[in-house]
C-alpha cells in the first residue's frame, strides 16, 4: 500500500504520496500543468531567490516574536537545504500557469513547509509548520514573485556582463591584430573609401563595450523589490517590525543593500531589462551578419576573413563550410525580439493594482538571458578568437577599388574625381594606373597620393594631399 498523509486546503482535502515534498496546492495545479513540458524550475532563478526570500522572512518574523524560535529555525534550514538544489524534483509546476504564479509560491511553501515540519517533528505534514500561516507568514505571491524575479537577475545580469566584457576583450584584441590590413569599405553593400580591418573591428569592440555599460546601469535595480507589500502594497498582514527586519535580512544574505519600491502596478523594469537584452541581440546579430558576409565565398564571395570551420556544410556539395555559429546568433536574435515582444504585451496588459503576468516575464526574460549568455561564449571562443584575414585579399580589393578616386576629387576636384571614375569604369584600369594614364599625376605622385592605406588616416593625408596641391599651385 502506498505511504500517503491527507492534507487540506479550502477546497477540500487530499491523498499526498508521502515521499513527495509538495503538498496539496500542487497537486491540483499539477492536472492543468504541462502545455509546454517545460518546468519553471528549468530556469531555477525564481526559485532560489524564493528560498532566499523565505529564509529572510522566517528569521526576520522569529527576531520581531511573530514566529516560533524553533518554527523560524526549521524554515531556514529547509531553505539552506532547497538552496543546495537538493528539491529541484519536488517543483514539477510547468512554465505556464494562470494566477500570477500563487502555484509557484505555494509549491515552494509547500516543500520548504514539509521539510521544516519534518526537522521538528519527524515526519511531513503541518503539525508544527504550515505553507501558508508559518512559511508565507508577512507575504503574498502578489509580492514574492515580483521580487524573487529580480532577485533571481542578479546572477543573469552578472554573467552576461562578464560574457560582453571578454567578448570585447576579443575583438580588441581582432583590432590589433588587424591594425595595418587595408581593406575596401562598403556602404549600401557598394565600394566604398578604405579602411583597415582593425578599424573595421574597432567598432565591433566599442558597440559590445557599450552593451555591456547599459547591462550595468540595470544591475542596481536588481535590488529593488516590493517585499513587504503583501497583496496590493499596502503591508497588510505582516507584523510590526518584519519589513525592516526582513529587508536587513535579505541584504545580509545577498551581501548588498536589498530595497523597496513601489512596483506593484508597473513591472516596468522588466521591460527596460528585456529592451536592452533585445539591444544585445540585435547588436550581435548585425556583428555576425557582417562575418557571414565578409568570410564569404571561398572563392566567388567577400573572402576578407576566414571565420573557423566547425563542420561540414552540405550533405551534397563536398568542401563546403558554413558559418554557423554566425547563424546561430542570427537565430537567437529572432527568438529575442519575439520573447521582447510578448514581455512588452504582459506589461501593456497589466490593470489596476498588479499585473498578473508574471508567466510571460519570467519565462521570456530567463529565456533571453539563456540564451544571450551561452551564444555569447561560444560566439566568442569558436568564431573571433579563431578568426583570421585573408591580407591579400583585402588589399587586392582596396586597391582595386574605384572609390579611391575621391583623393582625386579631394586634390583635383569633384568633377575630375568623376571623370576618373568614368576612366576607371570604362577602361578597367585601378585609379592609380588612370590618373597616370590621363596625366594628372606622375608615377610616383600616384603611389604617394593613391595609397588605399594613407585615406584610413585622415591625419596622415591631409599633408599629403596639401603638398600635392602646393606643388601644383592648386592653392
Amino acid at each position: 500500500m502506498t505511504d500517503v498523509r491527507i492534507e487540506r486546503d479550502c477546497l477540500g482535502e487530499m491523498e499526498i504520496p508521502n515521499d513527495q515534498y509538495y503538498g496539496i496546492q500542487t497537486h491540483r495545479m499539477e492536472k492543468v500543468s504541462g502545455t509546454a513540458n517545460l518546468p519553471v524550475i528549468f530556469y531555477p532563478d525564481m526559485h532560489y531567490a524564493l528560498a532566499q526570500i523565505k529564509k529572510a522572512a522566517a528569521i526576520a518574523n522569529g527576531k520581531i516574536g511573530a514566529m516560533p524560535a524553533d518554527v523560524s529555525k526549521a524554515i531556514a534550514q529547509a531553505c539552506d537545504k532547497m538552496l543546495t538544489g537538493k528539491f529541484n524534483d519536488q517543483f514539477p509546476l510547468d512554465m505556464w500557469q494562470g494566477g500570477g504564479y500563487t502555484c509557484v509560491n505555494m509549491n515552494v511553501n509547500e516543500v520548504i513547509g514539509n521539510r521544516a515540519n519534518e526537522i521538528l517533528t519527524g515526519h511531513k505534514g503541518t503539525e508544527k509548520v504550515h505553507p501558508n500561516t508559518h512559511v508565507n507568514m508577512g507575504q503574498s505571491t502578489n509580492d514574492t514573485i515580483p521580487s524573487a524575479t529580480h532577485l533571481g537577475m542578479i546572477g543573469r545580469v552578472d554573467e552576461l556582463i562578464k560574457q560582453l566584457d571578454l567578448l570585447a576583450g576579443s575583438l580588441r584584441k581582432k583590432e590589433e591584430e588587424f591594425k595595418d590590413l587595408v581593406k575596401v569599405g562598403r556602404t549600401c553593400i557598394q565600394d566604398a573609401l578604405p579602411l583597415t580591418l582593425g578599424q573595421e573591428f574597432s567598432g565591433y569592440a566599442s558597440v559590445v563595450e557599450r552593451m555591456a555599460r547599459k547591462v550595468r546601469h540595470l544591475r542596481p535595480g536588481c535590488f529593488e523589490i516590493v517585499m513587504g507589500g503583501s497583496a496590493v502594497g499596502t503591508g497588510f498582514s505582516a507584523a510590526p517590525g518584519y519589513k525592516d527586519a526582513l529587508y536587513v535580512e535579505l541584504s545580509k544574505q545577498y551581501g548588498e543593500e536589498v530595497k523597496p519600491f513601489d512596483g506593484f502596478q508597473n513591472p516596468d523594469f522588466i521591460v527596460e531589462v528585456s529592451g536592452v537584452i533585445k539591444e544585445v541581440a540585435m547588436t550581435l546579430s548585425k556583428i555576425c551578419k557582417d562575418f557571414r558576409l565578409m568570410g564569404s565565398g571561398p572563392r566567388s564571395g567577400f573572402m576578407e576573413v576566414n571565420v573557423p570551420a566547425l563542420s561540414p556544410g552540405s550533405s551534397i556539395m563536398p568542401g563546403k563550410i558554413n558559418p554557423t555559429v554566425p547563424e546561430m546568433v542570427i537565430q537567437i536574435s529572432h527568438q529575442v525580439v519575439g520573447n521582447d515582444v510578448a514581455i512588452s504585451m504582459a506589461y501593456d496588459e497589466g490593470e489596476l493594482d498588479l499585473n498578473v503576468w508574471d508567466a510571460t516575464f519570467y519565462k521570456c526574460l530567463f529565456e533571453n538571458f539563456q540564451l544571450i549568455n551561452s551564444e555569447l561564449e561560444i560566439l566568442r571562443v569558436f568564431c573571433v578568437d579563431g578568426m583570421t584575414a585573408n591580407k591579400e585579399r583585402c588589399a587586392q580589393e582596396a586597391n582595386s577599388s574605384i572609390a579611391l578616386s575621391t583623393v582625386v576629387a579631394t586634390a583635383l576636384g569633384y568633377p575630375m574625381g568623376v571623370k576618373v571614375a568614368h576612366y576607371c569604369e570604362k577602361t578597367g584600369k585601378n585609379v592609380r594606373e588612370a590618373v597616370v594614364e590621363m596625366g594628372l599625376m606622375t608615377a610616383e605622385e600616384a603611389h604617394k597620393l593613391v595609397d588605399p592605406m594613407l585615406m584610413t588616416n585622415p591625419h596622415a593625408a591631409g599633408p599629403v594631399v596639401d603638398a600635392f596641391k602646393k606643388e601644383k599651385k592648386l592653392i
